[in-house]
């Protein structure tokens, strides 16, 4: 199984952890990946043999940790709790606000291409 990702800004704010999430926008430099941690089939799984993208929701906070990671767009059960759990996983560079970090909302596509 091999996987591809792109991460788009969402225009969305609410809180993560009680800090104010902010929209990607003028001034804002958005989250950067440190860290990236690929979806694994689970031992026990019968394997994936899709092909397609499982979109994830999440708030990048000014840690620079994912938090709420949701599924926004479904391709297979399975396969979109493999993607939120390497999702969870992630770390990143936080957003900034001139020299502060923020939290801030994204979507990740996470594309599997069965082999």
């Amino acid at each position: 199984m091999v996987f591809s990702f792109v991460i788009a800004w969402a225009a969305l704010a609410r809180p993560a952890d009680d800090e104010p999430v902010l929209d990607i926008g003028l001034g804002i430099t958005p989250p950067r990946v440190t860290h990236q941690v690929a979806p694994v089939t689970k031992p026990d799984a019968r394997g994936f043999r899709l092909s397609g993208t499982v979109v994830v929701g999440l708030v990048v906070s000014s840690q620079g940790e994912p938090k709420n990671v949701h599924v926004v767009t479904s391709l297979d059960k399975d396969v979109d709790q493999t993607a939120v759990e390497a999702v969870q996983q992630w770390r990143f560079e936080p957003a900034k606000k001139g020299d502060q970090p923020v939290a801030v909302k994204i979507t990740v596509e996470i594309r599997f291409h069965s082999l």
